[in-house]
């Protein structure tokens, strides 16, 4: 087997055609989760592709297999060390499946940023792998440096890599509560980024260039490696909490673009299909939930969008409201004729999607027309209010996202809210002081009656602002926690 400039790594047509099904097998997982009926079935396509671009890439590399590829020696497993593999994977399977049947919704999120920074790190120790062995993965030229076109993909697979592992390490601190939810704002931030981004693509460039980049001789490399993982701190810590959905959604995608670059490295097809297809519809869903919130795309990947997500961060001077029970929602729902429920983050921490879909059961039982109204980044990722109706068994066609359902609050009798604000806060269309101005909104001030359920007057909205819908004369404040509230008028409601 050749190495070198000179070698073809040439593709056994069975191999291409395995990896190539994985690919549609992923296409299809995509797909399937774009909608929560086909979800499931998204997920089971996923899992397929997955194993079979594993079982395919460890296949190509026991001896007398794979003769076609023009690896170098390290990359043909004997018994032992396939025997090894086989353990690691044992053991991070393991470790997944008891984890995420454990979670709880609420810290989804969290997991999800976790998941990424390993992501992250992985390719991370496969470009640094690659820089200290290049004649173990077939990209050391025959004047004994590595490959130009393999620097390249290297050091930004590394790059990329640092800056998804360092950024999701700060956005599960702050998702998870280890850190503040506030934007730390350092003196000159933008200048101090955009410097270190310059300074990471000059580097890569003269790496690139370098004559002398041979394994492990150039420091240049450890020196981006390391710039990289400063700027994913330095993106993330000036973001606020309310804008974490966002973030969450573009690490996603940088996760994405890391793998699919240490595919390029790595010879694998699979993995660059992958990480293409993880790294754009990230990048696309990232775009739709800027739009969702009024944010600049641009301003997203500069890492500076949230900075002022505080602004608002005291509460208003106490004005008077009206405060109902249970007994009150109750009789109020089972007399409406169309009902408009509106999750948010809050009924996650209470997990009362349980409950809530009892009530709307009860109440469709009264002949009430029940809807669930889903705002984009409501929650803390994307989608987190679609799982939490999902795993509590409510009716897909009564899930609408907000552009589908907001011309209907003016015909509505009750929105009833639980456990979101910033997402029915009329501040974003009026108050352009507001840290959430410009942000689409429901429009639920045009019910004839709102129900707002929250523990007590004195929070705010993770965006920290005070919410007028509070005050509004329909308004009708539920104070209590949402699962019990939830129940008590479940109980009124069967009374």
């Amino acid at each position: 087997m050749g190495t070198g400039a000179e070698a073809v790594h040439a593709v056994n047509p069975w191999v291409a055609v395995a990896y190539l099904v994985s690919g549609v097998l992923f296409i299809l997982a995509l797909r399937g989760l774009s909608s929560p009926a086909t979800s499931r079935a998204g997920n089971r396509f996923g899992m397929l592709g997955m194993l079979l671009a594993v079982v395919t890439t460890l296949v190509t590399h026991i001896p007398g297999a794979g003769e076609s590829y023009t690896w170098g020696s390290s990359f043909v497993l004997d018994t032992s060390t396939l025997f090894e593999i086989l353990i690691a994977i044992a053991i991070g399977g393991t470790i997944g499946f008891v984890t995420a049947r454990r979670i709880q919704m609420t810290a989804m999120p969290q997991l999800v940023a976790a998941f990424h920074s390993l992501v992250g790190l992985a390719a991370v120790l496969v470009a640094v792998a690659a820089y200290l062995n290049p004649g173990a993965f077939g990209i050391l030229g025959t004047d004994g440096n590595i490959l130009t076109v393999s620097r390249i993909e290297m050091t930004l697979g590394a790059a990329i890599g640092a800056i998804t592992f360092s950024g999701s390490v700060i956005a599960f601190a702050k998702l998870n509560g280890n850190m503040s939810g506030a934007p730390i704002i350092l003196p000159a931030r933008h200048v101090i980024n955009l410097g270190t981004l310059a300074a990471i693509v000059v580097l890569t460039g003269m790496f690139t260039a370098s004559g002398q980049a041979g394994p492990g001789e150039n420091n240049l490399f450890w020196v981006v490696v390391a710039l990289s993982f400063a700027i994913g701190f330095l993106l993330i810590i000036p973001i606020g909490g309310a804008d974490m959905p966002v973030v969450v959604s573009m690490l996603n995608s940088y996760s994405g673009w890391a793998a699919a670059a240490m595919g390029f490295t790595l010879h694998n097809t699979a993995m660059i299909i992958t990480g293409a297809l993880v790294g754009s519809s990230g990048a696309i869903l990232s775009y739709i939930m800027c739009r969702a919130m009024n944010r600049s795309f641009i301003s997203v990947i500069a890492g500076g969008f949230g900075a002022t997500a505080s602004a608002g961060g005291e509460a208003k001077e106490q004005r008077p409201y009206k405060r109902g029970s249970a007994e009150d929602a109750a009789f109020l729902l089972k007399e409406a004729d169309n009902v408009i429920i509106i999750p948010g983050y809050g009924m996650a921490v209470a997990q009362a999607q349980h409950v809530l879909r009892e009530m709307g059961d009860i109440l469709k039982e009264h002949g009430v027309n029940v809807k669930y109204a889903i705002h984009p980044v409501a929650g803390r990722m994307p989608g987190h209010m679609n799982v939490l109706l999902a795993e509590a068994n409510v009716p897909y066609d009564e899930v609408f996202e907000l552009e589908d359902i907001n011309h209907e609050f003016s015909q509505c009798d009750v929105a009833f809210i639980i456990g979101a604000n910033d997402v029915v806060n009329p501040a974003a269309k009026t108050d352009k002081s507001s840290p959430i101005y410009g942000m689409p909104v429901f429009d639920v001030e045009k019910a004839k009656t709102i129900m707002f359920i929250k523990r007590s007057m004195s929070g705010v909205g993770y965006s920290g602002v005070d919410n007028d819908v509070f005050y509004l004369d329909q308004t009708m404040m539920l104070l209590a926690d949402a699962k019990k509230m939830v129940e008590e008028i479940n109980k009124a409601l069967a009374d």
